[in-house]
Formats: C-alpha cells, structure tokens, sequence
C-alpha cells in the first residue's frame, strides 16, 4: 500500500491531537477537582452525583432555615423573660398595696411604678425582628401589635394568630414565632360574681366576695352555663326563724345547700363569702350571679388597677377586688409566658437534634460524592506526565517523517 505524504501528515497529527486531548483532559480533571467532566464518562456515577447534589441543596435550605428560626425563638425567650421578670415587679406591687395602710399619696406613687412596667410592657410586646417584622402580630408581622384605643381605653391586638413554620427536614416544620393573640390575649380574667342584690325582706346591707380564688375557680368551671344564662343566678333564701338556703335560677341545689342564718355571720359557698345584715332580714333573699368569663391581656390588667390606685373615695371592698382581680390576672399572664417558655425550649431542643443529624446527613453524602466523583490527584498527576512525554515523542517523530519525500531517496 502506497502512503502519500498527506497520510503520513494526518496520521502523525491525530497522534499529537488525541495525546493533546488526554492531557487537556486530565489537566481539566485536576482543575475541576472531578473525574467526571460529562456525563458520558461514567453515565451511573453521574446520575447519583446529581441527586446527591440536590439532596445536599436541600439540607444546605435546611440548614439555613434551622438558624433563621434559633434566632428568632431566641428573641422571643428574650423578650418573654424580660416580659416575666416586669409582671413579677408588677404582681408584688399589687400585693404590697393590700396592706391597708397605704395613703392616697402611696397609692399614686404605686400607679406611677406600674404606669414605668406598662411602657415596658409595650414595648416588649412590639418587638421586632432582624427584617423589622412585629414578632408577635402573626401573619400581619408589618402591623404594630398593640396599640393603645383612646375610645375604649384599653390596649388592643392588631395582628392574627397566624404562625410562620420553616421546614428544618423532609417531614419537619417548625414555627418560629408565637402570636400575642396566644401568648397575651388568650389570659382569663378572674373569675367572679356580680354585687349581690336585696330583692327581698329588710337587709340592710349584703356582700359577695371571692375569698379563696381556686376553690372557686373550679366550681366556677364546672358550674358556669353559657347556654342558659339563667342557671348562672343564685340566691340566697332567708326563711324563718332563721334558716338560709342557696338556690339556683330559684331552684334547691342537689344535694342541699341549707344552713341556721346569722346576721352579719359569713356563709360559706364554694369558695365564696356572702354576708346578710339586719335584724329584719329574715324572711328575705339576696341574689347574685356569676359574671361571663372574659380575657384581658396584661397591659389592660395593669392599667385597671392603676386607675383603681387613681380614684380616690373607692370602698374597701371595691379597692381589695381590683387588687385581687390584678393579682390573678397577672398571675395568669406569667403561667402563660411560662408555658410559651417551655414550648419554645421544646423547639429549641429539636432544631438542635435535626440540625447535628442534617450536619452527619451533609457528611455523609459529600463523603459519597467524593468517591463517586473526585478526581485520583496522583493518577492525573500521572496521566499528565505520560501523556506529555508521549506528547513530545510524538512531536518529534512527526516533525522527522513529515520533512521526509521520495526526492530524499532518490538523492
């Protein structure tokens, strides 16, 4: 077979331009830190290079929304211990001002401390985050949350009860706020009775007062009827010679509730004491009912009573039923920020399980990848030597046999 001189030029230069390619080939490997440049190099190591990828996206989202939601829980634990630790200052003030022995000048300096801890109180309850959203307004986080109605004198909620969950893994969300409709709103004022009323006989005077607060409470719970509003009246029946009994919407109670009457004498009704007095009080009755629970969040708590501290000329018992209606009330508040403070404790506990298993998750998989994928250093380093050498043996013969023609022979 005949070689013509473009032969012997081609073949010589296929041989330089494929041992170029292999060289460029594993240069591009080292450069790329991977063994596979297309797809076509290994097509089922690619295939698991690439959902390996996308898993590692996908835990890396995780794994942002993991610290995004530990921050935000930590400024809500911030803010509800700051919160805690001013109604605590607010509840021994209350306490405090039960003595009996404060003057009216006491009592304002009192509203004046509790008028510093509601300022405080608002401004916690307003707090934002790091994106200037209103941490406690729900879905409606660019809503102040609490704002002050002049027309009804009471602060108010103005956001929802929305809250705004991140996905931490495949099958876990959790939220990274709570709403102030839960945490604050959803408090129940104490639980009490009306004024008790003379609707008969010749009494001169008649009172109902909580004075154990839990006892009542609970009969208040089981008792309380808000379908029939009637069964909510009670009465006290005064019948001679001197007998009292305890009706319901005028009805006996099951089992009896009867007793030997004493004017000015306590009776004693599920937490309740009720006092009658006259001598003409019998026969007579005097009625009262159980008020409708309602809820009230703390700053409306404490400006009840810093108005009560304010109103000079109030009656002992009217002065002593808002000090106990703010004791409760702020009580109740705390137990909630204190449940708030444990379920964000429970959060916090499970971001930083899933968060470390994600962490082993990411090693594992970028562990995989390497040995599907990463490039043998010592193996190109190798394949680069060779083919270089090669490369200029190559060379050299083509330049040698491509400068050689029949003429050279005939000489």
């Amino acid at each position: 077979m005949r070689l013509s001189f473009n032969m012997k030029f081609n073949a010589g230069l296929d041989g330089i331009l494929n041992t170029q390619n292999k060289m460029n080939r594993a240069q591009d490997q080292l450069t790329k830190q991977t063994r596979i440049l297309t797809p076509a190099d290994d097509p089922a190591a690619s295939a698991k290079v690439l959902g390996l990828d996308q898993n590692l996206e996908q835990v890396a989202q995780f794994q942002n929304n993991s610290v995004l939601l530990k921050n935000n829980l930590a400024l809500e634990e911030t803010v509800l211990t700051n919160m805690r630790t001013s109604i605590d200052k607010a509840r021994s003030l209350a306490i405090a001002a039960g003595n009996g022995a404060y003057t009216e000048n006491d009592k304002k300096a009192v509203a004046q401390e509790l008028k510093n801890i509601q300022v405080e109180l608002l401004d916690l309850m307003n707090t934002r985050n790091a994106e200037g959203g209103y941490i406690f307004s729900g879905f409606q986080d660019k809503k102040q949350s609490y704002s002050f109605n002049q027309a009804t004198g009471i602060y108010e909620f103005q956001g929802d009860d929305g809250q705004k969950a991140l996905q931490i893994s495949p099958t876990i969300a959790l939220p990274g706020n709570d709403s102030g409709k839960m945490v604050f709103e959803n408090v129940d004022a104490r639980f009490k009775t009306t004024a008790a009323v003379i609707s008969a006989g010749g009494a001169t005077a008649a009172e109902v007062s909580v004075t154990d607060q839990s006892q009542f409470d609970a009969f208040y719970k089981q008792a309380y009827d808000s379908l029939t509003p009637a069964n909510n009246d009670f009465s006290v029946a005064l019948t001679a010679p001197s007998n009292y009994e305890i009706l319901q919407n005028g009805v006996a109670l099951v089992p009896p509730v009867t007793g030997a009457f004493v004017a000015d004498a306590p009776i004693q009704f599920n937490g309740l004491t009720i006092t009658v007095s006259g001598a003409a009080a019998v026969p007579g009755q005097v009625d009262f009912s159980l008020q409708p629970p309602e809820k009230k969040n703390i700053l409306t708590t404490i400006g009840e009573f810093i108005t009560a501290l304010e109103t000079p000329g109030l009656t002992n018992f009217e002065f002593n039923e808002a000090i106990s209606d703010t004791i409760t009330q702020v009580t109740s508040s705390a137990s909630n920020i204190d449940s708030f403070l444990s379920t964000i404790g429970g959060r916090v506990n499970v971001l930083d399980s899933v968060f470390g298993t994600n962490e082993d998750l990411t090693i594992n998989n970028k562990s995989y990848r390497a040995d599907l994928s990463e490039v043998d250093y010592a193996a190109a380093l190798t394949e680069i030597t060779k083919q270089e050498i090669a490369l200029e043996a190559i060379s050299n013969t083509f330049v040698k046999v491509s400068g050689v023609s029949l003429f050279d022979y005939i000489r």
